[in-house]
């Protein structure tokens, strides 16, 4: 009797003889196994995202509106701070440097530059910081890691619109009647928030990675703010000078470039066309699409690596 029993328990014990040669993937394939925390099909992923919109609204919301409560002006910042940053460049750049000369309406082209390269800067720095700062959330609940980084750029569009109130009131100040090319603001504004989002997944993935990087891009942000032409006109710049084409091409299709020109050919009367770059329009709609589909499958890429480690 006892033997019978050992014997049992030892058939029992064996695996069943139809799991040899398995390998671990094929075991889990006939079990109906998955891997906890796998990544998702691209298609399932974008779904995923869809399917969370009033999170990544409401996240963006509540991260705009806590940004400043503790500040007594609170919200006033989001208006003073670009506003400040402003001054600050015309004293400088405007009035010591003398970049205004031969720059008609220069202060609505100036604020308009400060604004539009703050909308693609902040969406970068916060891009960068948007799974390392929160590692927390990120691993203690389960949702598509891009909303993080898309809800920080929705954070920065929020914020815009603040300050393009106050843009629209300096334009008027200094003598910019509404025009049909106003209406302009609202594609240009699509096709760069595209371009920041795409940009600060990237930025999003590296700094995930790499949390130091959160301190070498206000030098970065910095070095490409001198080369957009936020406080002078590129073409004055480079008139009379002897510069090789191609460096003169890279100035031109510099995207936060391009999308500050054409915000200040939409909203600036004197800004006329020919002082756009050749074929502005395709640079615009090229750098979001690029940008915005790249930025996404690189960061989804590594979705089931965030957070651990």
């Amino acid at each position: 009797m006892s033997e019978t029993t050992h014997d049992s328990a030892v058939a029992m014990s064996a695996p069943p003889a139809s799991d040899e040669g398995l390998t671990p993937a094929q075991r889990a394939q006939k079990y109906g196994l998955s891997q906890s925390g796998a990544r998702p099909s691209l298609p399932e992923y974008i779904r995923q995202l869809w399917d969370r919109r009033h999170f990544i609204s409401a996240f963006a919301s509540a991260k705009l509106t806590a940004q400043y409560s503790q500040a007594k002006l609170g919200q006033v910042w989001q208006v003073a701070t670009p506003l400040l940053n402003a001054l600050v460049y015309y004293l400088i750049f405007g009035l010591l440097i003398g970049t205004r000369n031969g720059v008609p309406d220069f202060v609505p082209f100036l604020v308009t530059g400060v604004f539009i390269f703050t909308f693609t800067q902040s969406s970068v720095m916060a891009g960068t910081r948007a799974i390392a700062g929160n590692l927390g959330l990120v691993r203690a609940l389960h949702f598509p890691r891009a909303c993080l980084p898309i809800s920080f750029c929705l954070m920065q569009l929020q914020q815009l619109f603040f300050s393009m109130g106050v843009l629209f009131v300096i334009l008027l100040g200094f003598g910019q009647l509404p025009t049909w090319s106003w209406l302009l603001v609202i594609p240009v504004l699509v096709l760069q928030f595209v371009f920041n989002t795409g940009l600060a997944m990237v930025m999003a993935r590296m700094g995930a990675k790499t949390p130091d990087l959160a301190q070498l891009m206000p030098f970065i942000m910095r070095t490409w703010m001198y080369a957009s032409g936020v406080m002078f006109s590129i073409d004055l710049i480079l008139k009379g000078k002897h510069v090789p084409a191609f460096v003169e091409w890279l100035l031109n299709a510099n995207p936060a470039a391009v999308y500050i020109d054409l915000m200040r050919f939409a909203l600036i009367d004197s800004f006329t066309a020919d002082k756009l770059p050749p074929h502005v329009w395709a640079f615009a709609g090229g750098w979001a699409l690029v940008m915005g589909v790249v930025g996404f499958v690189y960061f989804w890429k590594a979705e089931e690596r965030y957070g651990r480690g």
